[in-house]
């Protein structure tokens, strides 16, 4: 598999993605629509082994030019996260189900992809009983459209039934952080940060609830991880991306921007309910294909400090860097 489409090229994981691919000596397919625009894609546009669709993932013409194209597909391309779904239920029905639905039913009528990587999320945990750890086995309990139409995707990945030499993988990723060439600033620990490091007062709601984070770099590798691994190790599975050490109340994310910034000024907001409330255990995608993280959440929170404190980002506040 040498030909591998991205959908969702352009966005916050599909374009460190796209770099670690091209790196590595894949040829790139990368598909966006660019509602955000496409500046992420820059420093790759030339590359020569890097091709880019401007399509709509919802028309199946423009996906069926990049299928044709292509040995395997990373699916990334959605409407991401709670608010936006939120805010376009219809467009979030149409992209994050309709289409990836039609996506994969496409993959499995071309022979030429071998291999479908669908990112979901842990979102899809909802709210944990107790104070015990999820995992791939625990129910599935969304609480927001966006994690619902996740839910459902995933199901019928896995369920559907499709020629032997197609894998079909779903990743629930981890709330994702760090830096991208497409920035987001309404990711929970880039957003802490961001408020620190511009001298706002950080207000922090439900500092108790827990939540399991990943680096962006870390959640790209692990695509590329599947991407690698014998097909009977990863066909019609699920893994959740991370790693145990990485479930953090806010809280806790509060205490490791302080010893970035002393002088942080943090408001504890006290919420007695959260929809969202989990921590995850990732015992199966290390002990089975062995993943590991590369940077924690600390590394995260001093790398967008430095990038804003140096100016390299010099209007984090710009709407470009958020999704609504």
């Amino acid at each position: 598999m040498k030909k591998i489409l991205v959908t969702g090229a352009a966005g916050y994981i599909g374009s460190v993605l796209t770099r670690i691919l091209l790196e590595k000596g894949y040829k790139v397919i990368g598909f966006d629509v660019l509602n955000f625009g496409g500046e992420s894609l820059l420093g790759i546009y030339n590359h020569p082994g890097f091709t880019f669709i401007k399509g709509d993932i919802r028309n199946n013409d423009d996906v069926i030019n990049a299928v044709i194209k292509s040995d395997a597909v990373i699916h990334l391309a959605s409407i991401v996260g709670d608010p936006a779904c939120f805010k376009q239920p219809e467009l979030a029905e149409e992209t994050n189900w309709l289409a990836s639905k039609n996506l994969f039913d496409l993959c499995s009528e071309y022979k030429n992809i071998k291999r479908f990587i669908f990112a979901s999320t842990c979102s899809n945990y909802g709210k944990m009983d107790g104070s015990g750890f999820l995992n791939e086995e625990s129910p599935l309990k969304p609480v927001s459209l966006y994690a619902e139409l996740k839910v459902k995707f995933e199901k019928y990945l896995l369920n559907t039934e499709v020629r032997d030499d197609l894998v079909p993988v779903s990743l629930r990723f981890s709330t994702a952080y760090g830096l991208s060439p497409r920035m987001r600033f309404d990711l929970t620990v880039n957003e802490f940060v961001k408020e620190a490091a511009t001298g706002k007062e950080l207000n922090i709601y439900g500092e108790q609830f827990w939540r399991p984070y990943c680096h962006v770099n870390d959640l790209a590798s692990a695509c590329i991880l599947v991407l690698e691994t014998l097909p009977e190790k990863v066909r019609k599975n699920v893994f959740g991306v991370g790693n145990n050490n990485e479930n953090y109340q806010k809280k806790m994310i509060a205490q490791e921007i302080l010893k970035i910034i002393p002088e942080a000024r943090i408001k504890y907001v006290h919420r007695t309910e959260d929809p969202r409330d989990y921590r995850v255990d990732f015992t199966k995608i290390k002990n089975k294909l062995g993943f590991g993280i590369t940077k924690q959440v600390s590394d995260g929170l001093a790398e967008i400090f430095t990038a804003i404190n140096d100016g390299i980002i010099r209007n984090p506040e710009n709407k470009i860097y958020y999704n609504i």
